[in-house]
């Protein structure tokens, strides 16, 4: 059995980039969001191919008010044929924007939001071995109404949209109840960032 690493060694614990010659890489298939592709990759002594899908990527949002509740969206996802619960969140796909600039463009356009306090939370690769997306999560708090609501279409024209209590959402998420991927790193990212806040010794 392999030793754990000590206190000094897990501070430098991450993932580690590696940079492999790609022989050649293909369009498999053109998406109207996304694509397929196709690459050979020269790995140690072999070639291995590889088929993934090409993402742009997205920011998401965990947008807490004054009462430390969170806004979650319900909307229907026909890959899973559910209706799901999920954290406002969005594709990185407008040129020259950041992934703050898309979170603050997607918490209008979803939830006709704005926030005066925004934090980076956490960022994930959503499905290494299939894609190669990266969401970017923040935290938003300091949250205003918008005067107008959005246009919204298709499966959005019937979002529900709640405002739960972190640790409802926490609890839901641990019960298996809710399943979405970004919306469980982002409450559970969340609800750690208050708990070391909570934890911390008060500044005078």
């Amino acid at each position: 059995m392999s030793e754990s690493l000590n206190s000094t060694d897990a501070s430098a614990l991450r993932d580690e980039t590696v940079d492999l010659p790609i022989v050649s890489s293909e369009r498999v298939y053109e998406g109207r969001i996304w694509d397929v592709r196709s690459d050979t990759v020269q790995y140690r002594d072999s070639e291995i191919v590889r088929q993934y899908v090409d993402h742009p990527g997205a920011a998401a949002i965990v947008a807490l008010d004054d009462h430390d509740r969170v806004l979650l969206i319900q909307q229907y996802r026909h890959p899973i044929r559910r209706r799901d619960w999920e954290i406002p969140a969005g594709l990185l796909d407008v040129v020259g924007e950041s992934p703050l600039q898309s979170a603050q463009r997607e918490l209008a356009e979803e939830a006709d939001l704005t926030a005066s306090e925004w934090e980076p939370l956490v960022s994930v690769f959503t499905t290494p071995g299939g894609n190669d997306e990266v969401v970017h999560i923040f935290l938003a708090r300091g949250l205003t109404a918008n005067g107008d609501a959005h246009a919204r279409a298709d499966e959005e024209a019937d979002i529900r949209i709640e405002w739960v209590a972190l640790s409802d959402a926490v609890t839901a998420v641990m019960d298996g109840r809710m399943r979405n991927g970004i919306l469980a790193t982002g409450v559970l990212a969340a609800a750690e960032v208050l708990r070391r806040q909570n934890a911390s010794p008060t500044q005078d």
